[in-house]
């Protein structure tokens, strides 16, 4: 991994607070993601098999009962299934071409147990989302 791609980690606000060492295990396990607009990252129903944190570009989540919300850079999805080991709740696709950091359940199952402050940063932005200061 070089110099760079830990800057660009670093730079999501879910990962800034990590030390070197939490970077770049979650370098290790992270893999790079690209996707057109019109592509369908997840589907309601799905099972929960990783997440996405956005680098570049916006997602559109269409959520049960009809509403919408777009994320863009530092935004994250899929946490919710793969933490709660549930089927995807939302349908998300993406708006405009996106550039994300792809991580899967298994990969980040582990590093939660190892790294707890990448966990407490998830709660935090998680409990936000639920209070309505921030979209799911």
């Amino acid at each position: 991994m070089t110099r760079d791609n830990l800057d660009r980690l670093r730079a999501v606000p879910l990962f800034a607070g990590l030390g070197e060492t939490g970077l770049e295990r979650l370098a290790a396990i992270a893999n790079q993601f690209d996707a057109p607009a019109g592509h369908v990252l997840m589907e309601r129903g799905q099972p929960g098999t990783g997440i996405f944190v956005i680098e570049e570009g916006t997602v559109r989540v269409d959520l049960p009962g009809g509403d919408q919300v777009t994320l863009g850079a530092g935004d994250f999805v899929g946490e919710l299934s793969v933490l709660a080991d549930t089927p995807r709740t939302a349908r998300v696709c993406v708006a405009d071409d996106l550039k994300a950091v792809a991580i899967r359940r298994n990969d980040l199952t582990e590093l939660l147990q190892s790294e707890p402050s990448i966990a407490l940063a998830m709660l935090r932005v998680l409990a936000h989302r639920f209070v309505g200061d921030q979209p799911a």
